[in-house]
């Protein structure tokens, strides 16, 4: 074990000596060489001085999870600096220089998505001396301007994060380990950049120019020497220039409050994604002026032309700022990086183009829709503090407002509703809700557990108070006011139901996502779906009574038969939906339990845990906050172990589930993404139904369940043995 650089130990005199405040430096080496030739593996050094606790504190020497690592070229900035690591300007030769610029700016845009992926801020974007030193690089302006627009987007960046705190997930992205990161100068970053831009762009003109147009731009200074490579550099630095830009200019859009930039944001993303295709196409050029290289080499580069990009030692900074993360990272390649911003600009214009309705139910749609794609940490971020802002809906709506509007409730006149102390704890769960179902998966489904027994709580609380409110409705005291605010207070009580069970759904799909479920265990998990998708359709079917029953109060007293149908049809086509997947879980339960007790299929037991410890494993956050109210897993043993193939209601669920699916399909014709998951539902229905008559038949096939068509209710395989 090497415990000290050899350029370390040869600066260390050998005989002990003394800093003058009564400590003595010695020479560590050979005391390690001897412990580590004492030592077995796991052993530890005792001393009087020295506990377990200190010891599992201690840095491990040379584990790359531990030590940082001091292998670095070189000691500090300014000693790479007067080594001409990064010079100013980088070449005599302008051809040359204008090559390495570019290499430099690809090598940049990989470090930045390296950074995005979870990596430190000090080993990947900061690795660059020019970056970390903007100001010798004055005298060039291409380069300087570059880097202090970098420079901004990471602190936009970084911004965004933070005050979303979605960073829990990734606490390296926010930490900037002290380096020059907040420099207020940055912000003259794209007024300079704009300029260089212009300076190309009269340069690229006067490279199409015709001989008679020509004298006009005879003035300009070329880019580089070779005027037959002039065209493809102003190009290729070009469409990088105009990237970075547009990409600045959308975060600061996406930031206005409100979503008053999103428009804007969206046509700066449509550029960005266009000049990702122009920096794609540069590479045959670029690669023209390269050394030949391997495949597999171009593939990994980390810049368009395959070279090794000046300037940068992700090494330097493990000097400047301890702790640093582990001793070497990965970076992703540049086409890796490409595909990555390109995924990233999709997903932010996805943000850009929701239409910032106050409808909850849309709300939930659209972000379950949008974490489909599997969004990285900065999408969902900006998803975050678009939907919460100021304990507002948008910045616009309080949670109230957008409650009653789901239950076309009146708010408006003063009820005192907006103090009650419910309605402002309701108000902070849904805050809550909104900011989990931005985070990832895992953390997501992590966090849904848990604060269902907070719903559950404040469930049971609000719904005593609310039993007491409603009792003295009815005795002649009460004023008009305080009748309005418990009748208010008591459709939201039922509203919140479902919202309890909605969330419940979303912890039990999410398990499907991150392949949590065992095929021995299907059974369990599509009962307790069914459970929980019984009682929520029955929630939404009377969330459309009172919706049904308010409209038309409203119309008798305006004399005015006018009512939202829209939102009506939209509820009960949700209600639909949920029947028909409720038909599925049923279905599915049955069949496999059925499977189970004709030895057709594996029981849900092993040599470690029984099924019920399983069941607890799998369900116990939902237990805790009753969902259901009684014992579940006795429930669950009782309604399955009698279940057969040849039992009826096999066919009627799976048969229920497919009638419903056609009837819906009409209603989602205008919209893809539920049209898409019907038809996937109403085909498990239909190819359930072959399954179970072919096994009826002949009951020597082989089963197995995939999700082929929906990926979260399995269709049954079958097959020869």
């Amino acid at each position: 074990m090497q415990s000290v650089r050899e350029e370390e130990s040869a600066s260390i005199d050998q005989e002990p000596r003394s800093c003058g405040d009564n400590s003595v430096w010695a020479h560590v080496s050979p005391l390690l060489s001897a412990a580590c030739s004492d030592l077995n593996e796991g052993e530890l050094i005792h001393g009087d001085n020295f506990n377990l606790f200190a010891a599992m504190s201690a840095l491990e020497i040379m584990d790359p999870k531990m030590d940082s690592g001091m292998v670095s070229t070189f000691y500090s900035i300014d000693e790479a600096i007067e080594s001409g690591f990064a010079p100013v300007p980088i070449s005599s030769d302008r051809t040359v220089d204008v090559q390495c610029i570019i290499d430099i700016m690809d090598h940049l845009l990989a470090c930045e998505a390296t950074w995005h992926m979870g990596h430190s801020l000090a080993q990947t974007v900061f690795s660059c001396i020019y970056v970390l030193r903007p100001e010798r690089t004055s005298s060039h302006a291409l380069l300087h301007s570059f880097c202090r627009v970098i420079r901004a987007t990471c602190r936009a960046l970084v911004s965004v994060v933070s005050d979303a705190r979605t960073n829990e997930e990734e606490d390296l992205f926010t930490m900037t380990y002290g380096l020059p990161f907040n420099g207020d100068e940055d912000g003259k970053g794209l007024l300079l950049l704009n300029a260089v831009e212009e300076t190309i762009c009269r340069q690229l003109r006067a490279c199409k120019a015709t001989s008679s147009k020509r004298r006009v731009f005879e003035e300009l200074e070329p880019l580089q020497t070779n005027p037959q490579l002039e065209e493809g550099f102003c190009k290729a630095l070009l469409c990088r220039i105009r990237f970075r830009k547009h990409f600045l200019h959308a975060l600061n859009c996406m930031r206005r409050p409100q979503g008053r930039g999103l428009e804007l944001a969206r046509k700066h993303i449509a550029y960005c994604i266009a000049e990702l295709e122009s920096v794609l196409s540069s590479v045959e050029f670029l690669s023209l002026e390269t050394v030949e290289n391997g495949k597999n080499e171009m593939e990994e580069s980390t810049t368009g032309s395959g070279r090794h990009p000046i300037g940068f030692d992700p090494n330097l900074n493990k000097r400047l700022s301890a702790p640093t993360p582990p001793r070497a990272i990965k970076l992703l390649s540049w086409k890796k990086a490409i595909d990555y911003y390109v995924k990233l600009l999709h997903n932010l214009d996805q943000i850009c183009a929701f239409k910032l309705e106050p409808d909850l139910d849309a709300v939930l749609q659209f972000v379950v829709q949008f974490q489909k794609s599997r969004p990285d940490l900065v999408a969902r971020a900006h998803l975050q503090l678009l939907l919460v802002q100021d304990g507002k809906l948008y910045g616009r709506d309080t949670f109230l407002t957008i409650c009653a509007r789901s239950l076309a409730l009146d708010v408006t006149k003063n009820h005192g509703l907006h103090l009650n102390e419910y309605i402002l704890q309701l108000n902070q769960l849904m805050i809550n809700l909104l900011k989990i179902l931005c985070a990832n998966t895992p953390w997501q489904r992590r966090k849904l557990g848990k604060i269902l027994n907070d719903w559950s709580i404040f469930n049971v609380q609000m719904g005593i108070t609310v039993g007491h409110m409603m009792q003295q409705v009815t005795t002649p005291r009460t004023p008009k006011n305080g009748d309005k605010s418990a009748l208010i207070l008591n459709h939201i009580y039922g509203w919140l139901e479902e919202q309890i069970h909605w969330v419940a759904l979303r912890f039990l799909v999410l398990g499907f996502d991150l392949k949590l479920y065992s095929p021995s265990e299907y059974c369990m998990v599509y009962w307790y779906m069914y459970i929980i998708l019984w009682k929520l359709a029955e929630k939404a079917h009377f969330r459309v009574l009172i919706i049904v029953h308010t409209e038309e109060r409203k119309a008798k007293k305006k004399e005015d038969c006018s009512r939202d149908m829209a939102r009506e049809d939209r509820i009960s086509l949700w209600v639909l939906l949920l029947k028909c997947q409720t038909s599925l879980a049923q279905g599915l339960t049955v069949m496999i339990a059925a499977l189970r007790n004709e030895g057709m299929c594996l029981k849900s037991q092993g040599p470690f845990n029984t099924e019920n410890e399983k069941f607890v494993q799998h369900f116990g956050l939902l237990q805790k906050a009753s969902l259901p109210k009684y014992d579940a897993y006795e429930s669950f043993s009782e309604s399955t172990c009698h279940a057969r193939l040849d039992y009826l209601p096999v066919y009627e669920c799976f048969r229920d589930a497919q009638k419903m699916a056609k009837e819906i399909k009409v209603g989602y014709a205008n919209d893809p993404d539920k049209l898409a998951e019907v038809v996937g539902l109403e085909q498990v229905a239909e190819h359930n139904i072959i399954a179970v008559n072919l096994l009826c038949q002949d009951r020597c096939l082989k089963v197995s369940f995939e999700f082929i068509h929906h990926p979260h209710f399995a269709t049954a395989v079958v097959r020869r043995s």
